[in-house]
């Protein structure tokens, strides 16, 4: 096969590669919840705590989505375009870095009973001399749960509706509102909501699929009596003695109708927020006077999620050369690298092992993105709603419903389970990351470029080697770096696949978790934490060397 037809193959491999694994993933857990006359489901429905645990994971799940949407949004409608809002954009790369597991380690040791704010409060303003008795953490209705996945998925949907506002005509639509007497706020909501949130809504449905089945921040955050229901499925799925296995492939089952269950009713929702918005229209809403103090909620609520996230990464930090820190002591009585000194052979080993599997998964996810969307360019193919449904397929069916099958499976077919399988697996999780933040600036490029070329004799070949890519330096390196960033933060595929082989960063700060050496634990997760940080920066240093005797050439997005 010649080069343009392997080219022209690209984009279907592509979405074989990101469909295969969830299909097969789902029938490796049908087959065994219905084996034995459905032996797996009459003993899930015979669970006491299955109606609580499912209440919970559709709760938490539904509630963290609409908090981080509501103030996503109302972040954009009331400060897009203002200087505040450019400093935030400057943050939403550094809050993405963040693993889910470091960020829910981070909170934890902010918000527990013997955590800084506690510390900070004691004595002088408490009076508390020893721990408050009090269930912050875990509390039974997963409130700290809820904190913890709208601080990490608020900034995703900050960057998804950044992404999607140039495809709206947002400037112009909200001066026509503007002119007509709208405030900034209705005239946003009004005038441009309904086009933004059209191109949000696959984003918007990742982020309820997974806060509804999100299994190392319950595993840290939420209710221990029950669990959620994604996190008991991995119990189950851990017990040695595997009897259990039918029963944790039947929770696999109704976690995944729940999820599509949620989605039915957020489409519900959707319809009567369109009628809402059509009637207030209609009605001459035009609400000047919201303006000021949506401006002033959005900027304190995104200031107090930002100094959650903040401070409890600085916590990590703090711990993880803390000396004896006794409560009620704000800060350490003295600082010391000797844990890390003690920890740094099994440091060492777990991030290389973490680097590894990322590098791999990135570059093979690098390489299928830009041979589609060459192929894309050359052929002139253009990608359909089918195309990104399948896009977003392994972002929304729930993890906990393909994993466990896949695993069974990837054995069953002498897959093994070592670092090979898990990085294969971590590329259906990278790829369409990776997609996402390379896709709008390779389109972007000015075709002209090309045109010059050509008209000099370069083959299509050439020009995308010598100019194009060059030119996009420093989008691809940032694409880079966010799939290393999703690549490190990656738990139950991890464990799935690794069967508990493969120790990461991940799966060894979420196991620490259960236990009580912070110290320790603030290694493992400002470890986790920095090497996609190292990515980001990459991205940023490289291309400002690479481009330093050349600015024109460079694409700076």
């Amino acid at each position: 096969m010649t080069g343009d037809g392997l080219l022209r193959q690209a984009p279907r491999l592509t979405l074989l590669l990101l469909t295969a694994p969830v299909a097969a993933g789902v029938l490796g857990t049908l087959l065994p919840a219905f084996a034995d006359s459905a032996a797996g489901m009459r003993q899930l429905f015979a669970w006491k705590g299955l109606a609580a645990s499912a209440a919970l994971s559709l709760t938490t799940g539904l509630l963290a989505t609409a908090l981080s949407l509501g103030i996503a949004l109302l972040i954009v409608a009331s400060q897009h375009g203002t200087r505040g809002f450019a400093r935030l954009q400057h943050l939403l790369s550094p809050l993405l870095s963040v693993p889910h597991a470091a960020a829910a380690l981070g909170i934890a040791f902010l918000i527990a009973p013997s955590g800084w704010i506690a510390r900070l409060l004691s004595p002088w303003a408490t009076g508390w001399t020893s721990p408050p008795d009090l269930l912050i953490l875990n509390d039974p209705m997963g409130l700290a749960l809820t904190l913890g996945l709208v601080a990490k998925e608020l900034p995703f949907l900050l960057l998804m509706a950044l992404a999607a506002l140039p495809q709206t005509d947002s400037a112009r639509s909200l001066a026509v509102a503007q002119s007509l007497g709208a405030g900034r706020v209705v005239g946003f909501l009004v005038a441009v909501l309904p086009r933004l949130y059209r191109q949000m809504r696959l984003p918007v449905y990742a982020v309820l699929a997974y806060s509804m089945t999100a299994v190392e921040m319950a595993m840290i955050l939420g209710p221990t009596r029950p669990l959620t229901l994604s996190a008991q499925i991995v119990v189950w799925m851990a017990d040695p003695s595997l009897r259990d296995r039918a029963t944790a492939a039947a929770g696999a089952i109704v976690q995944l109708s729940l999820v599509i269950a949620a989605l039915g009713l957020w489409r519900l929702a959707e319809i009567a927020a369109k009628r809402a918005l059509t009637g207030a229209a209609e009605a001459g809403l035009r609400g000047p006077k919201l303006d000021a103090p949506s401006r002033a909620l959005s900027q304190v609520t995104a200031g107090c999620l930002v100094g959650v996230l903040g401070f409890g990464l600085a916590g990590l930090a703090v711990w993880s050369v803390a000396g004896l820190w006794q409560f009620p002591d704000a800060l350490p009585r003295s600082l010391t690298l000797d844990h890390w000194a003690k920890a740094a052979p099994d440091l060492a080993q777990s991030a290389g092992v973490t680097a590894a599997i990322a590098l791999v998964a990135t570059a093979v996810a690098l390489v299928l993105v830009l041979a589609c969307l060459q192929a894309e360019h050359r052929f002139g193919l253009a990608p359909g709603a089918r195309s990104y449904w399948i896009l977003y397929l392994p972002l929304i069916v729930p993890q906990v419903a393909f994993l466990p099958g896949l695993s069974v499976l990837a054995l069953a077919a002498g897959g093994g389970q070592g670092w090979v399988s898990v990085a294969a697996v971590h590329l259906v999780f990278v790829l369409p990351y990776v997609f996402l933040s390379l896709s709008q600036p390779f389109r972007a490029w000015d075709d002209r470029i090309a045109t010059s070329g050509a008209a000099l004799g370069a083959s299509p070949a050439r020009v995308f080697w010598r100019l194009r890519l060059p030119m996009l330096l420093r989008p691809i390196l940032t694409a880079a770096a966010v799939g290393m960033a999703v690549s490190v933060g990656q738990y139950l595929p991890t464990l799935m696949l690794g069967g508990g082989r493969v120790e990461t960063l991940t799966t060894e700060a979420v196991a620490l978790s259960s236990g009580g050496n912070r110290r320790l634990i603030g290694a493992y997760a400002l470890l986790q934490m920095l090497l996609p940080g190292l990515a980001f920066w990459l991205a940023l240093m490289l291309p400002t060397l690479a481009f330093r005797h050349r600015r024109g050439m460079e694409v700076a997005r």
